[in-house]
């Protein structure tokens, strides 16, 4: 039976606004998916900080900022293992050194890098644009005498999983640590906001780049996570073909509610893997 007129009419207001939201999603999700303007930093963070090394990396318009903070006792006749940490979308470098300590301690050395348009670093974010500062900071410390290239462990949270798995796809690591994380941004924007994956700019993939990954993988989340549901974590331990999943009570923003309870988990997963000092 053909339509009416007024069948029609509704039919092509729906597909007007449909096409419209989709859109204005297009055109905003980056700004959704990197809100760099909220992750507050101080024009002069790190001092202070006991070792830390500045790296600057030459981009087209500007630099963009990174961190190494040296493991305790790691020098060039005992080169250490190395953790290239990718933090949430919300957040800045500036957050993380004190955090991050007990990985020093351990003869652990952590790097830093920033995201592009975030704190002091220039540039505008993208999957693309973060993966290739990640490789460049990746290439340049592996290159150093005091880090051990066999022995790199990536760890992200957040958006910062995703990072470290787009990471994964153009350089290799010992062990992975996805804290908080999503499968996908697709599906996360579909599961949340009905966006069908074509429209998605950043895909930041996991689940793909885990079906081909040999190393140990820990996934860490929260059970009332409302941000990003539980049940990411659930399929990336699937998939990964050597997995432990740790839940702790609590949400996005205090899993763990204490790190003091996540780094006996982090500690006996990297002694499980060979990779501890």
């Amino acid at each position: 039976m053909p339509l009416s007129t007024k069948q029609r009419r509704r039919l092509l207001v729906a597909g007007f606004g449909l096409a419209t939201l989709f859109g204005v999603l297009f055109w905003l999700q980056r700004a959704i998916l990197f809100p760099a303007s909220v992750a507050r930093v101080d024009a002069g963070a790190g001092e202070g900080i006991e070792g830390l090394q500045k790296i600057w990396l030459q981009i087209e318009r500007g630099q963009v900022e990174a961190w190494f903070l040296p493991g305790k006792g790691v020098s060039a006749e005992a080169p250490g293992p190395l953790v290239i940490f990718a933090h949430g979308n919300g957040e800045a470098i500036d957050h993380w050194p004190a955090v991050l300590r007990h990985y020093r301690d351990q003869g652990i050395s952590v790097a830093l890098p920033e995201y592009r348009g975030y704190g002091r670093s220039a540039g505008s974010p993208s999957q693309s644009a973060i993966t290739d500062d990640f490789v460049a900071v990746y290439d340049l410390l592996v290159s150093r005498p005091e880090v051990d290239r066999d022995r790199v462990i990536f760890h992200g949270r957040s958006l910062g999983g995703g990072v470290v798995g787009s990471v994964l796809e153009k350089r290799p690591a010992a062990a992975l640590i996805l804290q908080s994380t999503f499968t996908s941004v697709a599906d996360l924007a579909w599961e949340r906001w009905f966006v069908p994956s074509f429209l998605i700019l950043d895909t930041f993939d996991t689940r793909e780049v885990l079906e081909t990954f040999d190393g140990p993988v820990l996934v860490v989340h929260g059970k009332s996570d409302t941000l990003i549901p539980v049940e990411h974590a659930q399929r990336l331990h699937e998939t990964a073909k050597d997995a432990t999943l740790v839940l702790f009570e609590g949400g996005h923003n205090d899993t763990p509610p204490s790190w003091a309870e996540l780094w006996p988990e982090i500690d006996g997963f990297l002694s499980a893997a060979g990779l501890m000092p």
